[in-house]
């Protein structure tokens, strides 16, 4: 990228920035949890609204709520005009209301915030220095199931955000060739097979994952009435020798590889290439840095590689397009289609060569 020209006194203001980035962050939080964005944008209309008014409305010090807003208008989330009202900015509304934002900032806020403090320790030692703020796993995904609350509705809210919107048009993708079999690793919650349920009465699926969310992905579709169309399989992939069964006419693995190192890749990939037939279809979703159309995608996706480095399991990150097609051909396979999918995701249907 070219050279950005930038006056010394708007970069030492940049520099500020970060340095203080976390105070920022931390103050919208509060500003959120209080209550007190709402309070603001609900008088907007009305042309803003005082300090002593939303202390008074809030319950609280007009001290304690000076120092939340007067750090949020330096930093463009609510704006002050000459009558001491304020208003809530295109940024505040942004950080208050939109869908994406929130998720981010509840991830970065319940999962992130405190193991990123171990970030430097993640790359120096090569593991998820981090991950002890959360318990005393390996990786994340062994403790997924026994986050506290909400910290798993976080973390879920985030994942899910970034799959369940592209789960549509993938069904017409996957069911193209009428499946009867389809292998999900990585089942997660069991989201997906509930979707191609939903979608095909005569499609089976086998979930394939660690066992804590096997078993919550097995108990949600029981419940929702396909336990006998859906079954499961434990699996650790970071074992020596994982294996998974032929028969399968399609393997689907979304948003799944991008937990995993390049060698650890390419290790899945070769294990699913020896269940494969010569019809088997291999669906890989994933979400690519050189495949964004907008900054802050790309940037949201830089700032998630941070938390498999620092919490989830140390050595994994969102990747480029690019490396994902080599590491399928170095497995054996062949990338027969790459297909957009919704603003983030990015296909491929793959087949054995």
């Amino acid at each position: 990228m070219p050279k950005k020209n930038m006056k010394a006194i708007d970069a030492l203001q940049e520099a500020q920035k970060i340095a203080f980035a976390p105070f920022v962050f931390q103050t919208t939080v509060a500003l959120r949890k209080l209550g007190v964005f709402d309070y603001i944008f609900d008088n907007n209309a009305k042309g803003g609204v005082t300090l002593s008014e939303i202390a008074k409305a809030k319950s609280l010090t007009e001290y304690g709520l000076s120092v939340l807003l007067e750090i949020a208008e330096s930093a463009d989330i609510v704006s002050l005009d000459g009558d001491g009202k304020y208003e809530l900015t295109k940024i505040g509304y942004f950080l208050s209301y939109n869908p994406m934002t929130e998720v981010n900032l509840n991830f970065t806020q319940d999962v992130c915030y405190q193991g990123l403090f171990h970030l430097t320790d993640a790359i120096e030692e090569g593991k998820p220095s981090g991950l002890k703020e959360l318990g005393n796993w390996k990786t994340v995904y062994e403790g997924l199931s026994q986050l506290p609350p909400n910290i798993q509705q976080s973390w879920f809210a985030f994942d899910h955000f970034y799959s369940d919107g592209i789960f549509e048009e993938a069904l017409k993708i996957v069911f193209r060739k009428n499946p009867k079999l389809l292998f999900d690793i990585g089942g997660n919650t069991g989201k997906f097979a509930l979707q191609c349920c939903n979608y095909n009465e005569d499609i089976s699926i086998r979930i394939f994952d660690l066992p804590g969310q096997l078993k919550k992905a097995l108990d949600n579709t029981k419940r929702a009435g396909f336990g006998e169309r859906v079954q499961g399989t434990e699996i650790d992939w970071l074992s020596e020798n994982p294996q998974i069964p032929t028969g399968a006419d399609t393997i689907w693995m979304s948003q799944f590889l991008d937990c995993f190192s390049k060698e650890e890749i390419l290790k899945i990939l070769k294990t699913a290439v020896k269940a494969m037939g010569a019809d088997t279809e291999l669906i890989i979703i994933e979400t690519y840095t050189d495949r964004q159309k907008f900054g802050n995608a790309k940037f949201t996706l830089e700032a998630t590689s941070l938390y498999f480095t620092a919490i989830a399991n140390g050595n994994s990150k969102m990747y480029k397009a690019t490396e994902l097609i080599d590491l399928a051909n170095a497995a054996g396979l062949e990338v027969k289609e790459d297909i957009n999918l919704g603003e983030f995701h990015t296909l491929f249907v793959c087949k054995k060569k």
